[in-house]
């Protein structure tokens, strides 16, 4: 088994900008070639013999299937530890976990909490690493996203998309996109819950604009996405958040004020009537269940590229 790609160049997918937009428009084309395969039932293994190790610290639904069946699709197998299953949950260090665990498999996904923890990881891994999901950035959920939007509506370069809630680990993934991809971000969040100075230092003012009125920031936009208002771990803060977001819950008149042909997003799981109305995520301008799939897709390819290479 060999612990590199076919170019040689150990790569990990820790973060959005990790790639260039060379990269990651490939990764879209290839996401293209290996969904249409798929919707013909035509087998596309490329990873035959390779085997995919998935540690979850965070609990998943859509990560943890869209991984398992993309690897079995692509022909290869996966192993699924968790903290109770593992050594993880034992205090072994993070660093000989990955010294181990990387001599056995092809690659790893982590869905974990801090970024420093895959970070860690990473270090040690003599194979490629995917973030699943940290509390600082989620680019793979980012990747089928913006391959959605170029599904229906082309090139995202040039846009405007509107995050309307909390500046969570998705609202900072974003931010890395639109750097990358030449988009602009409009975010709105709550006082208190908005984007942290310090990790937006040098951000262009191109990339990014905050709207504290999240009307202003749907305003013309092409895309408005959003996520639940308490994320994992912020539990105990749920019914204070509920108050502060009350006027952040997506409804028709913020979907009225974006572009006629806006499209509507969110990560899942939702909560309709909190974070958005039930007639906005269930309605014609909603695409969460493609966007739902797209992750199976954008992450088949994903993972072709980090053990292969270019391909065409």
């Amino acid at each position: 088994m060999s612990n590199a790609t076919t170019t040689g160049l150990l790569r990990h997918f820790l973060q959005f900008s990790d790639f260039s937009r060379d990269e990651i428009l490939h990764v879209f084309e290839r996401a293209k070639l290996i969904k249409d395969k798929f919707k013909r039932y035509e087998p596309h293994r490329p990873l035959h013999d390779r085997t995919l190790a998935m540690v979850f610290e965070k609990a998943s639904t859509r990560t943890r299937v869209s991984f398992e069946a993309g690897m079995y699709q692509m022909g290869g197998s996966v192993i699924h530890l968790t903290t109770s299953d593992s050594q993880l949950g034992r205090s072994e260090p993070i660093e000989d976990t990955a010294r181990v665990i990387s001599r056995m498999v092809d690659i790893v996904m982590i869905r974990t909490f801090e970024q420093t923890r895959i970070e860690r990881f990473a270090q040690h891994s003599r194979v490629p690493v995917i973030n699943g999901l940290t509390n600082e950035f989620h680019p793979c959920q980012i990747l089928a996203d913006i391959f959605t939007f170029i599904e229906n509506r082309g090139s995202i370069a040039g846009k405007t998309v509107a995050w309307v809630g909390d500046a969570n680990n998705m609202a900072y993934t974003w931010l890395q996109a639109a750097e990358r991809l030449g988009f602009t971000l409009h975010v709105s969040a709550p006082a208190g819950y908005r984007l942290d100075p310090n990790r937006i230092a040098g951000t262009s003012a191109q990339a990014l604009k905050e709207f504290s009125d999240p009307l202003e920031a749907c305003k013309g936009a092409h895309l408005v996405t959003t996520d639940v208002w308490t994320s994992m771990g912020y539990e105990a803060e749920n019914e204070q958040r509920r108050k502060a977001f009350a006027d952040w819950c997506v409804d028709q008149e913020m979907m009225g004020s974006a572009a006629p042909d806006a499209l509507f997003m969110h990560c899942l799981p939702a909560h309709r009537g909190e974070e958005v109305t039930a007639d906005v995520i269930d309605g014609p301008q909603s695409v969460v269940w493609d966007e739902a799939e797209n992750r199976l897709h954008v992450q088949k390819a994903l993972m072709e590229f980090l053990l292969l290479g270019k391909t065409s």
